[in-house]
């Protein structure tokens, strides 16, 4: 039983001081840069939208920064100008990860509602909001 702790306590060593080595080869700023690839928004500050194609949907929010939503599978309804998306929230009003936004795509005013599952939500740079072709501009 003794060789049996003393077996586990140096494995728990072990594992502790791999992981403090495993943090100092990870960037300080780090975390930093994944919180500000997916910032968070509330519903109410998205103003636009547009889809570059059947799987891909711009999202404009406040008429500055523009985020990158993929759906999984496609939906043709993304590339008809007669449709609308509507988010349904649950719980806070805040987007902050692809669960956060429930989106259902309808074609107005008499279409089925489908919806369509976020599977990520990014928040474009300056530089890849400025490569994306003007029609595509959610504003």
């Amino acid at each position: 039983m003794k060789n049996l702790l003393q077996t586990t306590a140096v494995a728990l060593a072990a594992i502790t001081a791999a992981s403090a080595v495993a943090a100092q080869d990870v960037p300080a700023d780090h975390a930093k840069t994944a919180r500000e690839t997916t910032p968070c928004f509330y519903i109410t500050q998205w103003r636009g939208w547009k889809a570059p194609n059947d799987h891909t949907i711009y999202l404009g929010v406040n008429f500055r920064d523009v985020y990158e939503v993929q759906i999984t599978g496609s939906s043709p309804l993304l590339q008809d100008t007669t449709s609308r998306i509507v988010s349904v929230t649950r719980g806070p009003e805040t987007v902050c990860n692809p669960v956060d936004l429930q989106l259902t795509i309808s074609q107005t005013p008499y279409g089925v509602q489908e919806p369509l599952i976020v599977r990520s939500l990014v928040k474009l740079t300056p530089e890849q909001v400025k490569a994306i072709p003007k029609k595509y501009l959610p504003y």
